[in-house]
């Protein structure tokens, strides 16, 4: 059996995940249903009755799992995910700034190569670990960046005596650059973890037919299977979100190191 918030393996008897640590009592019934419905799937020749069962149970356990992850969004768990994807990373960048330029006084590009590496990892495990509003993350990540780089200013200012905030609109084009580019590489991490978690999940939520579907299906004349339509939507979108996650790693590279091109 897999844990319907993580996907890990955990023990058929087990009330709790042992990786993400959450209940999962509430859906062993849901979860048994559809184990048994399987099984009976593979000894039928046609199985369409039972696919349909299965899917309509599998639409209840994400709409379940939807529903308790809503009710466990309190203040504190939002406190708790800024803390360790916006507040630590902003601190690693804040250290990597003072060691590179005030410890070491070692070339400026190191600074910026980090600031590109350090966001796209916490990007990743954030998305990763569930489905999120990417909008509202990309806001917190706007803010992490700007933080980042005023308090990068703030290190200089203090050590050299100089002015915090940009006096000068070259200076400015240099603060919103750098701040672009780590935004772009926390976004880069969101899509590549939101890829990634997508990937691995079962089952989907039933919608109406989206833009892609109905052109793949009216592309194909009606000769593709419904599996085989599935498939094609399911490659496009891939593609779809690796040529968006390629292009956010384009900018963050060109704004991170536009200075020293």
């Amino acid at each position: 059996m897999e844990c319907v918030y993580c996907l890990s393996p955990v023990d058929e008897k087990a009330n709790v995940c042992k990786v993400c640590t959450r209940d999962l009592y509430l859906f062993r019934p849901l979860l048994e249903k559809v184990k048994a419905l399987e099984a009976k799937v593979a000894e039928h020749q046609e199985p369409t009755a039972l696919q349909a069962r299965i899917e309509s149970l599998q639409e209840q356990l994400v709409a379940e799992r939807a529903r308790h992850e809503k009710e466990q969004a309190t203040p504190w768990r939002w406190a708790a995910d800024l803390a360790q994807f916006i507040f630590i990373p902003l601190a690693l960048l804040l250290l990597a700034h003072a060691l590179i330029t005030v410890v070491y006084d070692i070339n400026m590009l190191y600074l910026r190569i980090a600031s590109m590496v350090l966001p796209l990892p916490f990007g990743f495990y954030l998305f990763k670990s569930r489905s999120r509003s990417i909008l509202a993350w990309f806001v917190a990540t706007g803010g992490l960046a700007a933080m980042s780089v005023i308090g990068m200013s703030a290190i200089t200012g203090w050590v050299d005596q100089t002015p915090v905030m940009p006096q000068s609109m070259v200076e400015w084009r240099e603060f919103i650059e750098y701040a672009a580019s780590i935004t772009f590489s926390f976004l880069t991490g969101m899509l590549v973890g939101g890829m990634s978690y997508h990937r691995l999940q079962r089952v989907r939520i039933s919608q109406e037919p989206s833009f892609l579907a109905t052109l793949v299906s009216s592309l194909s004349k009606g000769k593709s299977s419904p599996k085989d339509l599935q498939e094609t939507i399911k490659k496009l979108e891939e593609i779809g979100g690796s040529l968006v996650a390629a292009g956010t790693t384009a900018m963050s590279i060109y704004t991170g190191l536009k200075a020293f091109m």
